[in-house]
């Protein structure tokens, strides 16, 4: 299946981005089928081969969720923003098991012994 990625590229602190074309598992770093164009993020400025981009996608290239965004600011493809968010390192399990272990009554507290007389 292939993938449009950003491709990091630039200086220390001052990341530069190319879009390419690849597969989706293959590393970023790999070998790459087309160079679509450039993104600065630090400068908010991007420019995007239009015509390459439209063929990648009618031939069924699926761009990530950023790309997409990036594409929907580009005016190439229609539709609202994804929302891009990490995703947390607990399992489902933890997290279910976490707010009903919180919900739960706390523990009677053990009356001390009175002293016998």
């Amino acid at each position: 299946m292939l993938a449009i990625k950003l491709k990091r590229t630039g200086k220390k602190h001052q990341a530069s981005f190319r879009v390419i074309v690849t597969e989706k598992r293959s590393k970023v770093f790999g070998r790459f089928l087309d160079d679509l164009g450039w993104s600065n993020p630090r400068t908010d400025a991007f420019d995007l081969k239009k015509d390459r981009v439209n063929h990648w996608l009618k031939v069924g290239a699926q761009p990530t969720p950023t790309v997409h965004n990036l594409f929907v600011r580009a005016g190439i493809l229609s539709g609202a923003k994804i929302p891009v968010h990490k995703k947390s390192k607990k399992t489902k399990e933890e997290a279910s098991v976490a707010p009903a272990a919180a919900g739960a009554a706390p523990a009677p507290e053990a009356k001390p012994a009175e002293a016998e007389s």
